[in-house]
């Protein structure tokens, strides 16, 4: 008897029926089973004393152990034993059965069909045990569930056509979503979109439920996963924990896998969208509009429904929302700044060639060594621009930069009309640039003295020679203490423009240093 094809209460209801006095045919015609099988129950319930109405009807182990083990529809697969080791090889390798039943003809002479290939399959597959899974059960506000999904393709605003990502964040419990369609998967972008999906919900769940994406975790592991670094200060700002699923295992997070997978077919199938703005426009009211108010196929009840009992368990939004920014490790090079995102930034000097911690949010940029720290920068710049504090430079450029034109003017007129006069035509001069012979000037005040150096300019002056060689040779000989009367320079002095010009033409005169001294 083909015990298979029957459950054991189909054996017990045709012996209720034989008890009751129907006959075979009356049994197959009620469907029980075929009039031979019951044929040939009936002769093994005569043999067994089943047919007595005073005595109860036996167990379903007595039946199953008269009945016997069923027995094999065929014995084709016997010619396959000889293969099973490499039939079990290569299904677990995923091959199919086709290939297998032509690798067996093609490499070892086996002349069998394919039915026997299928047999023996199924005797494998019977062996392998089977898949156990276990649903699990979330409470009200407990936890989320976040994953990343393909979007469609849209023109960019850089004019290019470029594939978009739909961000979809599921509250357990209720299965109502946060749905958001994005450029990129980046760490800035995974923040905000965690920070819209909180006002979008309007309360922060205890737990958030995520894959190991490298915007969140740069190291997957079982059981001690490390987080990044930003993702972590998002945690601790709005007051969730994260709960990284197992590498290797998207089933410990299947609610937002069904949800990303309701979106692309209920969603995004035959429909069309602008840009990205009318993309999550429409997201955002069918969300609200169609997939909110859904009987869903596991809760039975609409997400929308179940959100309202949902929504006060949960953890309100902080009073001021947490400063979300990205970190990132950047060089101090040799020119006092750090790159990032093709901006230049300045550090102090004393780091250069260290790696430094950076902090970029919307408004700011800010440099950390370890966790002291040492400068912040506003954003706004353009990619190539570069933002330069002055102190962050070595001393000498600092001063450089400091004395700068307006500076010079401001301490000429300090020293004197004539000091003024002088630094006013050596940065005037059209070929040249003099702010390094100008700051020259302004700095032999500190060795002369105020007085000195406006006599030494006033003298340079009357010789039409307003360079800074010539105010430090004139200080350097004294000459600035004798009285200044009519210059005898000759004419040429007057059309000098280098200072090198000026050296040559009293070098040709008989006795320049007279004519200094005059």
């Amino acid at each position: 008897m083909a015990r298979r094809r029957f459950e054991m209460h189909h054996y017990r209801q045709a012996l209720l029926r034989m008890r009751q006095g129907d006959s075979d045919r009356e049994i197959a015609t009620a469907r029980v089973m075929g009039r031979r099988s019951a044929a040939r129950l009936r002769e093994l319930a005569m043999q067994s004393n089943w047919l007595d109405p005073t005595v109860g009807l036996p167990e379903d182990g007595a039946i199953a152990s008269a009945l016997g083990a069923p027995k094999r529809a065929s014995s084709t697969v016997s010619g396959l034993e000889l293969h099973r080791s490499r039939i079990q090889a290569w299904f677990e390798q995923g091959v199919s059965g086709v290939a297998m039943c032509a690798a067996l003809k093609r490499e070892h002479g086996w002349n069998g069909s394919y039915s026997a290939v299928r047999r023996i399959l199924a005797d494998i597959r019977e062996q392998v045990p089977a898949d156990i899974t276990c649903r699990l059960h979330f409470d009200p506000a407990e936890a989320v569930q976040v994953d990343f999904g393909a979007g469609p393709m849209l023109e960019h605003p850089d004019g290019v056509l470029k594939r978009t990502w739909a961000f979809v964040m599921t509250l357990c419990f209720s299965r109502h979503q946060y749905v958001e369609f994005v450029w990129d998967q980046t760490v800035a972008t995974w923040l905000g979109c965690h920070r819209r999906a909180f006002e979008w919900f309007a309360a922060v769940p205890t737990r958030v439920i995520i894959d190991n994406a490298k915007c969140a975790i740069t190291k997957a592991c079982i059981h001690d996963p490390t987080v990044q670094r930003a993702y972590a200060q998002c945690a601790e700002g709005y007051g969730f924990k994260i709960d990284a699923c197992p590498p290797h295992d998207p089933q410990k997070k299947g609610i937002v896998e069904s949800g990303v997978k309701y979106v692309k077919g209920n969603f995004l199938a035959l429909r069309s969208f602008r840009d990205l703005a009318d993309l999550n426009a429409q997201a955002r009211a069918w969300v609200m509009n169609e997939a909110g108010i859904r009987n869903h196929g596991t809760t039975r009840r609409a997400p929308l429904d179940l959100f309202e009992i949902e929504r006060p368990l949960m953890q309100a939004l902080p009073a001021i929302a947490p400063d979300l920014g990205t970190w990132h490790r950047v060089t101090v090079h040799r020119d006092c700044h750090v790159k990032f995102d093709y901006r230049l930034y300045s550090a102090p000097f004393t780091l250069v060639g260290k790696v430094l911690w950076l902090r970029a949010t919307d408004g700011a940029v800010a440099l950390y060594e370890d966790y002291r720290h040492v400068a912040t920068h506003a954003k706004g710049l353009r990619p190539g621009e570069r933002r330069t504090v002055r102190e962050h430079l070595p001393p000498k450029a600092q001063a450089f930069f400091a004395h700068d034109r307006l500076w010079l003017a401001e301490q000429a007129q300090r020293v004197g009309e004539a000091c003024a006069q002088l630094i006013e035509l050596l940065l005037a001069d059209r070929v040249l640039e003099r702010l390094r012979a100008a700051q020259g000037v302004i700095g032999l005040r500190k060795t002369y003295g105020p007085d000195r150096l406006e006599a030494a300019c006033a003298r340079a002056l009357a010789h039409d020679s307003p360079y800074y060689r010539t105010v430090k040779t004139i200080l350097a000989t004294g000459a600035d203490r004798s009285p200044l009367s009519e210059p005898v320079t000759p004419a040429a002095y007057a059309g000098a423009r280098f200072a090198r010009d000026a050296a040559s033409l009293f070098a040709e005169s008989p006795s320049p240093q007279q004519d200094l001294l005059h």
